[in-house]
């Protein structure tokens, strides 16, 4: 593999990482769920970024696989609601949250069949590791679960998609049609099977009222909303995630200016730290509650540059209020001068910059 691939996979691997992992333990505390999230962000976020190449890919398997991972995090949170609801809606977000993006080809039923297939794999790989670890009953049916939905999920997704410009077939394909059949069928026996396993007491009407319903909620509902919701809210987002592409001609341009402001504001920190650790010295009882050292000083003179309060330090001598005075006059001096200077100095390029990305009249 090209190392130019292999970067690109680290690029998104890491910040997919940071966001499912802290997520997930902030919505389920089992071990578990979150790296199952985990696995499963990671698996479709790479995988969807190294299929990209170079167009935008890396934003694209930040987000899918960010989103995705999260979502998978809480489902799997619920556990009470069985594999069979939390499994299927991924797949589906995963190609809507692509199609929004504008970086699907959605324009047959052979297009969706591949996209499905491509993310199932994706998905069960992604599904493997964690259901090993944890585990789970009947661990490889559930990782193969995907790859046995494809036929049935690019079926609802063709039929979801066919209304679209640009659209070719007409109708389903036989072979896909009968492969999509057969996933209800499956799950249809082994639900009755363990309905009169398990003894639930259901009669014959009721019994089969479930089954539909389970059927019917798995199936049906729960991917067309998932697809739906994925594409709605990235195509909202794509016209605004835009933006953030003209940011990096910015960034280059300020860069050297915040540097220099950052550099002089710590510069006055340090500064006033010292003087307020040396007034202390010299004048015992200038200031109440420090302690010694220098890390109550630090802390008192940044929180002061910022003009907020320090509660463990405070000035109770005259000079020290004065001291703690004349570092909040010169703290706002800094900032306004430099803010300034750093407008004089920047304006052109950022004009340079406006005109060669001219904002479209429709936007």
């Amino acid at each position: 593999m090209p190392r130019r691939l292999v970067w690109l996979g680290v690029r998104i691997a890491l910040p997919v990482a940071l966001v499912v992992v802290t997520f997930g333990y902030a919505i389920t505390g089992d071990h578990t769920d979150v790296w199952l999230g985990a696995g499963c962000g990671l698996a479709i976020g790479v995988g969807v970024g190294l299929r990209g190449g170079a167009r935008g890919s890396l934003w694209t398997g930040i987000l899918v696989g960010s989103v995705l991972g999260v979502a998978t995090a809480l489902l799997t949170g619920a556990q009470d609601l069985g594999w069979s609801v939390i499994i299927p809606p991924s797949t589906p977000l995963a190609i809507g949250l692509i199609d929004g993006l504008g970086r699907s080809s959605l324009s047959g039923y052979r297009d969706a069949s591949r996209e499905t297939f491509i993310l199932a794999v994706l998905l069960s790989l992604g599904l493997g590791p964690a259901l090993v670890v944890g585990g789970v009953p009947s661990w490889p049916l559930v990782a193969a679960y995907p790859l046995l939905a494809t036929p049935w999920t690019a079926l609802l997704l063709g039929l979801l998609c066919q209304r679209r410009k640009g659209w070719r077939d007409a109708r389903p394909p036989r072979l896909l049609v009968l492969g999509g059949v057969a996933l209800p069928i499956l799950m249809g026996v082994l639900l009755g099977s363990g309905v009169i396993r398990e003894g639930i007491g259901l009669p014959l009407i009721g019994g089969i009222a479930w089954i539909v319903g389970t059927l019917a909620l798995s199936l049906v509902v729960i991917p067309v909303a998932a697809f739906l919701v994925g594409r709605a809210a990235a195509t909202w987002l794509r016209p605004r995630l835009q933006v953030y592409g003209q940011l990096a001609a910015y960034l280059r341009v300020m860069w050297i200016p915040i540097g220099g402001f950052a550099v002089g504001y710590l510069t006055i920190i340090f500064l006033f730290a010292g003087f307020y650790g040396t007034l202390e010295r010299f004048s015992p009882g200038a200031f109440a509650g420090a302690g010694p050292g220098v890390t109550d000083w630090l802390s008192f003179a940044f929180f002061n540059a910022l003009g907020q309060d320090y509660g463990a330090v405070v000035p109770v001598s005259a000079g020290a209020r004065m001291l703690v005075g004349l570092h909040l006059i010169l703290s706002a001096g800094w900032a306004v001068v430099l803010f300034a200077a750093v407008m004089s100095y920047i304006g052109p390029k950022l004009d340079r910059i406006a005109r060669r990305n001219p904002q479209d009249e429709g936007n």
